[in-house]
């Protein structure tokens, strides 16, 4: 794992805990007792040490959008930013396998094998299934065999959500690494012939890994919030227990998104300045302090009104990517952030904002003291070979278990009576008939 970098800071961290209130000589006891029963417990913190992303090969572009709907490349330019976005035309293309892509780079970023994970968050809004859980099936194809796994559902929001959940585990002493991926297939839930959503929306995965350490900074504070009020603003109405699937739900195309864009776009603009302020202020920082805001990759209308306009921060701290990707919801803000770390953005000692909206409706932010070394090591022909062994040994692992499973459920239970026995008569219950008549006993 990268060594995570102490820097000088102006005072001491506020402790992670609290203890209760004492006085005089009181509390000199308490103090004593506490200190012989309980060895002084360090500092806890929650530093992203590894990163990584994956997008698919097809490229689609506002050009061949225009054979598609009734738009032309500079009204997309002009009003969203997006010039390209990579699709899963690939049918082997999933959310579980972009971001198992994903996943494997964060570990091999960090040098953190599988097997040392302890939680495994996967957000997105284009699961696998419903159940299982995607995060599941990327626990599996990683080997990482120790970890918990589960989906996380906030939308474009989702994966600061995630770092949110990450971050509390590690404070509370229950985990070392947490793996929090972003990964989306929307292209398979988008309405190719509306021209006010199918231009928005691509592809991909990213994926962090955090990890605790005794060095101050990382993740320091987050904000998460929820409107439910806005719900039908983003929505994708079927498929639900509201409306489960019939052949009318998939004929109106009811499984598709829908969106309310100015109702989104408003709400965008206030929430993400204010959701910015708010961690900012717990951190101890204010938007002069920032060095680099990675927001989620929406449109470039609402970062310009929001982290530009209303917050003051530079267009030169704010990195922007939706250009060549579109909006990937939950994996945006990874994929911005390693583009970032890959076009020398990002480097130890900078405060850092992630912030994002999304579906629900849902915003989510995060003030980080960066303190990872950004500098990729060359990694030896022994580790890649290694690891690369790991991961074939999962499959086989994996297929194992699948044929231990099937062999159970082929042989005959021997304490299961055979199907072709009958289950020995019991006692003829009463029946009780109705209108007065006779009860058979």
């Amino acid at each position: 794992m990268p060594e995570i970098k102490q820097t000088p800071t102006a005072s001491e961290p506020i402790s992670n805990g609290a203890t209760p209130h004492a006085n005089g000589a009181e509390s000199a006891t308490l103090k004593e007792r506490q200190t012989d029963a309980i060895p002084p417990q360090r500092g806890r913190y929650a530093h992203i040490v590894g990163w990584g992303y994956h997008v698919p090969e097809k490229v689609i572009t506002n050009q061949d959008l225009e054979q598609i709907v009734d738009t032309n490349d500079e009204w997309i330019r002009s009003r969203t930013g997006i010039a390209e976005r990579h699709v899963a035309a690939d049918p082997k293309e999933t959310s579980a396998t972009l971001a198992i892509v994903a996943a494997r780079k964060a570990l091999e970023v960090a040098d953190v094998p599988a097997n040392k994970v302890d939680l495994i968050i996967c957000a997105t809004t284009t699961p696998e299934y419903l159940f299982p859980a995607t995060a599941c099936l990327i626990q599996d194809a990683l080997g990482a065999d120790n970890a918990g796994a589960f989906d996380l559902s906030a939308a474009c929001s989702g994966f600061v959500y995630g770092l949110a959940m990450a971050r509390g585990q590690i404070l509370a002493g229950d985990a070392e690494y947490v793996l929090v991926i972003g990964t989306e297939t929307l292209s398979r839930i988008v309405d190719w012939t509306d021209r006010d959503t199918c231009i928005l929306f691509g592809d991909g995965a990213g994926a962090v890994l955090v990890a605790a350490s005794e060095v101050p900074g990382g993740i320091l504070s987050v904000d998460l919030g929820s409107d439910g009020s806005g719900g039908n603003t983003l929505i994708v109405p079927a498929g639900g227990s509201a409306m489960s699937t019939s052949l009318e739900t998939v004929s109106s195309g009811m499984h598709y998104v829908k969106m309310d864009g100015k109702a989104v776009f408003r709400f965008a603009t206030r929430v993400m300045a204010a959701s910015t302020r708010k961690v900012l202020e717990r951190a101890g920082y204010t938007t002069d302090d920032v060095d680099l805001v990675v927001p989620h990759q929406a449109n470039i209308r609402i970062i310009q009104n929001s982290v530009l306009n209303q917050l003051k921060i530079p267009a030169e701290k704010v990195f922007v990517n939706l250009e060549k990707y579109g909006n990937t919801s939950t994996a945006s803000i990874p994929i911005a952030l390693c583009e970032a770390i890959e076009a020398g953005k990002l480097k130890p000692g900078y405060k850092v904002v992630f912030v994002g909206f999304g579906a629900g409706l849902t915003w989510a932010a995060c003030a980080l003291d960066w303190r990872t070394p950004v500098e990729r090591q060359a990694a030896g022909w022994w580790k890649s070979t290694r690891r690369q062994a790991t991961y074939s040994a999962a499959a086989a692992r994996s297929m194992w278990k699948r044929a231990v499973r099937w062999v159970y459920d082929v042989l005959p239970d021997p304490e299961t009576p055979g199907r072709d026995e009958n289950p020995k008569e019991g006692p003829e219950m009463p029946i009780k008939e109705s209108g007065g008549e006779r009860i058979k006993e």
